[in-house]
C-alpha cells in the first residue's frame, strides 16, 4: 500500500469513528450533566466535601469554587514534586527544582502539560500516578465544567443560578473520563504500550553497550492525556516513544482519544439548550477550520518546493518517526495544536515554514476547532457571540443569540475573553526577545529562533503544551514566567466565560421574530468562520510575519 492511499485511510478512518460518536457521546454527556439523580460514588464524594449537590451556585460563587480547586490543587502537586524523594516508588529521583516544579504545577493544574523537563529522568513512578495523571482527570474535568455554567446561560432565564461546580466536577471525572479513559487504556496495552511498575532495567544494546530503560504505569497515563486534551507524557519524548505510541493504530487511537470529546460536545450543547441544529452549525465550522488546516500542513510537509531532499524522500521526514510516517505525523500535529492537547509524535521544530507556522496559527485561533475538553467550544461561542453583535451591527437590529439579547455587558466579557490570551502571549515573547539573556536559550537565530519564543507563549497562553524543541526553556526566568503565563492564560479567560454565562441567565428568553439572525444556517457558518480568521488574523499577523512568514519566503 502506498503512502498516498495509506494516509487518506487513514484519515478517513478518523472521521468516520468521530461520526459515529458524536450523537451517543454527545448525549450521553448531556444526560450526565442534567440529570437530578447521583450514584452512589457521587454522593460519597458530596459527604467527604461537605458539598450539598441540590444547592446551585451564582456565578461568582461558581467562578470561586474554580479558583480555589485549582489553587489547592497545585499546591498539593508543587509539594508532590517537591518531596517525591520521600515517596515510595521514587526511584531515587531527588527533588524537582523549586522552578521547575512551579512551572510543571501551573501545567498541569491549567491543563496545558507543558514540559520543561524529561519525564523518565525525573519523576518517579507516584509522582507520575497520583500527582501528574490525578491532574489529567480533573484538569480536564474543569473545563467542561466552565464549559456547562456557559451553556446554561443559554438554556436558563431569570436566574441568578449557574449549577454546582462540585457536583459538575464529580460527574465529569466518575462518569465520562474514568470510564472512557480506563476502556482505552485497555486498548492501548493490548497493542504494546506498556503499563507496569519496574523501575530502570538495564538492557545490552545491539552495538554491545548497555542501556537503562525506564519502564511505569504508561498506558493509563497515555489515555486521560490525550481523552482529556492535556498533553504531559510519560517520556521525554512523548507520543514519538515507542512505549507510549509504538504502532500505527495506536497512534490513530491517540488522535482519537485527542478529538472525540471536544467534537461530541457541540452535540451536548445543542442538547441542552434544545435546538441540536446550533450544535451541528458549530460543528461545521469546527470541521471546516479543522479540515483546512490537515490539508495545508500534510501539503507542506509533503511538497516543501525549496528542498530536493525531501521530495526524494517522499515528503519532509526531519523529525517524524519512520514507523508512522509524514502523513500520520502532520494529522497528529494538526489535531494536537487544535485542541488544547500538546502530545506531540514528531518535532513540530523540524516541520517546514508553512507546517510549522499554520501549527503556531492553529493555537492563536484559541484551539476552537474542536479545541480542548470544554476549552474549545466555549471558547467558539464566545466568539458566536461576537459574530452575532457585528451582524447585528451590520444590520441596525440589537443582537440575539439564541434567545438572548446581546447587550454592553455581555459583548465587554466576550471582548475581554477575545483579548486577554493575545496580550499575554505576545507580552510574555516580547520580553523574551528583549532581554539578551533569554534569548540566548534559541537554538537557532533570525525568524525560525523567534519563532521557537512566539510559539512556546503562544502555547503556554492557549494552555496547549507543545513546544518548537529548540528552545532552552528549563530555566528559571524561563519556568517562572511561563508558569505565570499559563495560569492567567487559563483563569482569566473562565472568569469571563463563567460571568457572561451568569449574565445570559439573568435574562429571559425573547421570541423568534422575522428579525432575528438564524444562527443555524449556512450563513452563520461563513460569517463565523470569518470572524474567527479576521480576529486571530489582525491580532497576531504582526508577529506570524516576523516568523514562519518570514522565514518562509526567506
Amino acid at each position: 500500500m502506498g503512502d498516498t492511499l495509506a494516509g487518506w485511510l487513514q484519515v478517513l478512518a478518523l472521521v468516520a469513528a468521530l461520526a459515529l460518536s458524536f450523537r451517543p457521546l454527545g448525549d450521553y454527556v448531556a444526560g450526565c450533566l442534567t440529570g437530578s439523580r447521583h450514584l452512589r460514588a457521587e454522593r460519597v464524594v458530596y459527604r467527604a466535601a461537605g458539598v450539598d449537590p441540590a444547592s446551585d451556585q451564582t456565578w461568582p460563587t461558581y467562578v470561586r469554587s474554580v479558583l480555589a480547586f485549582s489553587l489547592v490543587s497545585m499546591v498539593f502537586l508543587y509539594a508532590f514534586l517537591r518531596l517525591q524523594n520521600h515517596l515510595v516508588l521514587s526511584l531515587g529521583m531527588p527533588p524537582v527544582p523549586a522552578a521547575l516544579a512551579f512551572d510543571t504545577a501551573a501545567s498541569f493544574v491549567t491543563n496545558t502539560n507543558w514540559q520543561a523537563y524529561a519525564g523518565e529522568k525525573t519523576m518517579g513512578h507516584l509522582v507520575q500516578m497520583a500527582g501528574l495523571a490525578v491532574q489529567n482527570f480533573v484538569s480536564a474535568a474543569v473545563g467542561i465544567a466552565v464549559l456547562v455554567s456557559l451553556i446554561r446561560g443559554f438554556a436558563y432565564e431569570r436566574t441568578d443560578r449557574i449549577g454546582n461546580f462540585w457536583v459538575d466536577l464529580t460527574r465529569i471525572v466518575l462518569r465520562v473520563l474514568l470510564p472512557v479513559a480506563f476502556v482505552f487504556a485497555i486498548v492501548l496495552v493490548a497493542d504494546g504500550v506498556i503499563q507496569n511498575l519496574h523501575g530502570v532495567r538495564t538492557v545490552a544494546t545491539v552495538a554491545g553497550q548497555t542501556q537503562g530503560i525506564t519502564g511505569g504505569p504508561v498506558a493509563s497515563q497515555e489515555a486521560i492525556k490525550q481523552l482529556g486534551t492535556n498533553g504531559g507524557g510519560f517520556y521525554n519524548a512523548n507520543s514519538a516513544h515507542p512505549f507510549e505510541n509504538p504502532t500505527a493504530f495506536t497512534n490513530l487511537v491517540e488522535i482519537y482519544l485527542m478529538l472525540v470529546i471536544a467534537v461530541s460536545l457541540p452535540r451536548t450543547f445543542g442538547t441542552m439548550i434544545g435546538d441540536r441544529r446550533q450544535g451541528y452549525a458549530i460543528l461545521a465550522v469546527m470541521a471546516l477550520l479543522w479540515t483546512v488546516s490537515v490539508a495545508v500542513v500534510t501539503a507542506n510537509e509533503l511538497h516543501e518546493v525549496s528542498s530536493t531532499a525531501g521530495h526524494a524522500a517522499g515528503g519532509m521526514t526531519e523529525g517524524k518517526e519512520q514507523r508512522l510516517g509524514v502523513w500520520a505525523s502532520a494529522l497528529f500535529a494538526v489535531a494536537t495544536t487544535l485542541t488544547s492537547c500538546g502530545a506531540t509524535d514528531s518535532a513540530h521544530d523540524s516541520y517546514t515554514p508553512g507546517g510549522g507556522g499554520l501549527l503556531i496559527f492553529n493555537m492563536m485561533l484559541g484551539e476552537i476547532a474542536p479545541g480542548g475538553t470544554g476549552s474549545g467550544l466555549y471558547g467558539m461561542l464566545v466568539l458566536a457571540v461576537v459574530t452575532v453583535f457585528v451582524a447585528g451591527l451590520m444590520v441596525g437590529r440589537t443582537p440575539e443569540y439564541l434567545g438572548k439579547k446581546l447587550g454592553g455587558r455581555e459583548i465587554k466579557f466576550a471582548s475581554l475573553y477575545i483579548l486577554t490570551t493575545p496580550v499575554i502571549a505576545l507580552t510574555g515573547a516580547g520580553l523574551a526577545m528583549a532581554l539578551p539573556g533569554e534569548r540566548a536559550a534559541m537554538t537557532n537565530s533570525g525568524p525560525h529562533g523567534f519563532s521557537e519564543v512566539l510559539y512556546a507563549f503562544t502555547s503556554a497562553a492557549n494552555n496547549n503544551g507543545s513546544a518548537f524543541a529548540g528552545l532552552q526553556s528549563d530555566t528559571v526566568w524561563y519556568n517562572t514566567v511561563l508558569g505565570l503565563v499559563m495560569l492567567l492564560g487559563r483563569f482569566l479567560p473562565i472568569v469571563f466565560v463563567v460571568a457572561l454565562g451568569g449574565s445570559l441567565a439573568s435574562q429571559r428568553r425573547l421570541p423568534v421574530t422575522a428579525g432575528t439572525l438564524p444562527t443555524h444556517g449556512v450563513q452563520f457558518v461563513g460569517l463565523l468562520t470569518g470572524v474567527v480568521l479576521i480576529v486571530v488574523g489582525l491580532t497576531y499577523f504582526p508577529a506570524l510575519a516576523l516568523g514562519p512568514l518570514a522565514e518562509g519566503l526567506r
